[in-house]
């Protein structure tokens, strides 16, 4: 099993390399970079010297001399080969330089780091809500198959399913925030946080925090779930569950000894793929809420086309997303003994 972990290990450098080369060959072709925003910046700036004219005439012909524009390629990396460039880029980033923003000058881990807190807080919270929550829920529903608990609850998670995160999102904000004013419209802490005591301050932090958690979390009710619901029954349908009931043990014995542990199994192999959600958050549902997390922080880059912070985030999210499935297989290899990786 060990030489299986090395081989995945292994196989994480290549699949980075051909994730990065992509993103980092599509930046490099799309309209509206760096450069292209400097020379509209500039053309703006011209055509307010330029009062008396007419705006057609301001905003005519290149605001930047072909020489101005060969030192800005060259600031920004742009005059080399796209692999040559993509080599450079992976040479820093092997060092630890993330490079700087192109729309801040700040070094891009620097602006990564502030906001991975947040992302962290939101991230542990919704991944305890959502175990804590969605596997009992699925005993119990799996328990009580068919019943008007079981009925109600699939209403319930599947009217849940049926609404992305950040349109709830907008809903409860629109509904708590709004017009009942019982929750804040965004952010994360009130305005005079300095202010407040240390239990001020954890009791307006939770109280900014509920209607984003509740958007974090809705989604993945359902399908966490029924998945665990679904997975018990079978297991409860199974062989062993009887002769296990018929060798004396009650049948909560037998969901808990036996079923339960099998039925964890498809959860587990869900487990690690949930580590880069757990780190980089819903650029939507941070935007709803103005949350500056990861998630924002990466929908703001893409619009800007801050390329070296959108490549720092594609870093991280996807050094993340293939550690994260290393250890959906180690789940899955604690939770059943049977499994053995060769």
């Amino acid at each position: 099993m060990t030489a299986y972990f090395i081989r995945r290990l292994l196989l994480v450098i290549p699949t980075f390399i051909g994730i990065t080369v992509m993103v980092f060959t599509i930046t490099r072709f799309v309209p509206g970079g760096p450069i292209e925003r400097i020379i509209a910046e500039t053309r703006a700036m011209q055509m307010g010297e330029h009062n008396g004219r007419s705006k057609t005439q301001a905003g005519q012909g290149q605001p930047l001399s072909e020489g101005q524009i060969k030192k800005l390629e060259a600031y920004y990396g742009f005059d080399k080969p796209v692999l040559q460039s993509y080599g450079i880029w992976l040479l820093k980033v092997l060092k630890g330089d993330l490079g700087r923003s192109t729309r801040y000058q700040d070094p891009v881990w620097e602006m990564i780091r502030e906001r991975i807190p947040i992302s962290l807080y939101f991230g542990m919270l919704s991944m305890v809500v959502i175990y804590g929550v969605c596997i009992p829920l699925g005993v119990a529903k799996a328990v009580h198959h068919n019943s008007g608990f079981d009925n109600v609850t699939s209403g319930i998670i599947f009217a849940g399913y049926a609404i992305p995160g950040w349109v709830a999102g907008v809903i409860m904000l629109v509904i708590f925030a709004s017009r009942m004013d019982t929750f804040p419209l965004g952010g994360l802490a009130s305005d005079y946080f300095i202010d407040m005591t240390f239990w001020e301050k954890i009791k307006d932090v939770a109280w900014h925090t509920v209607l984003p958690l509740s958007s974090y979390v809705i989604g993945a009710f359902t399908v966490m779930t029924l998945l665990m619901k679904n997975t018990l029954m079978d297991n409860l349908a199974a062989d062993y569950v009887r002769t296990a009931i018929a060798k004396g043990l009650s049948f909560k014995q037998a969901i808990f000894r036996h079923a339960l542990r099998n039925s964890l199994i498809p959860i587990a192999t869900s487990f690690g793929s949930n580590v880069s959600i757990l780190l980089m958050g819903s650029f939507l549902i941070e935007k709803v809420f103005n949350i500056d997390g990861m998630g924002l922080l990466g929908y703001e880059s893409i619009l800007d086309r801050d390329y070296p912070v959108v490549l720092g985030i594609l870093v991280i999210s996807s050094l993340l997303f293939m550690v994260g499935n290393i250890l959906s297989d180690l789940c899955v290899a604690i939770v059943d003994p049977r499994v053995r990786f060769k």
